[in-house]
């Protein structure tokens, strides 16, 4: 198969795993923030860093969408299907990683280990989700179906 879908898959999955990125790590930092801050127990904190990485990851999504004139309920659908498997991956990674990291968790705000163990585990889930989001594009699944509505 010769499509742009194919040739330009890993530049497509790159470039999706970054937008994943940008709305898990503004999600994970929140909700630290707001765990720490309410002094949460860390599986409280953890809970809330995922949710809010969901959150920020479909809203950078849907922002897009509903932009190409896509009605609010037609972008929530696109933003589930194109982002829920690429952000869970990233999470389970992050947070896989800053719950072995001794002490991070419990590091504090103002801890160089704290914020050096989320710097290393957002890098690590970005490496690890990217041949992710390569093989859902390669299949028209995941990003493939925000880009259908930017016209690429």
């Amino acid at each position: 198969m010769n499509d742009t879908r194919h040739g330009a898959s890993w530049s497509m999955a790159t470039s999706a795993t970054l937008h994943c990125l940008t709305g898990c790590a503004i999600g994970e930092v929140l909700g630290m923030v707001i765990g720490t801050a309410l002094g949460l127990h860390n599986a409280a904190t953890i809970a809330l860093s995922v949710a809010l990485a969901f959150v920020f990851g479909y809203a950078l999504t849907m922002r897009g969408v509903l932009k190409s004139g896509l009605a609010f309920g037609a972008a929530l659908k696109v933003a589930l299907a194109a982002d829920t498997v690429s952000i869970a991956v990233m999470e389970i990674v992050d947070n896989g990683i800053m719950v072995v990291v001794p002490g991070a968790m419990d590091a504090g705000l103002g801890s160089l280990l704290f914020w050096g163990a989320l710097a290393f585990a957002l890098a690590v889930a970005f490496v690890l989700t990217v041949p992710v989001n390569k093989w859902m594009i390669g299949r028209g699944l995941g990003h493939a179906k925000v880009h259908a509505h930017h016209g690429h």
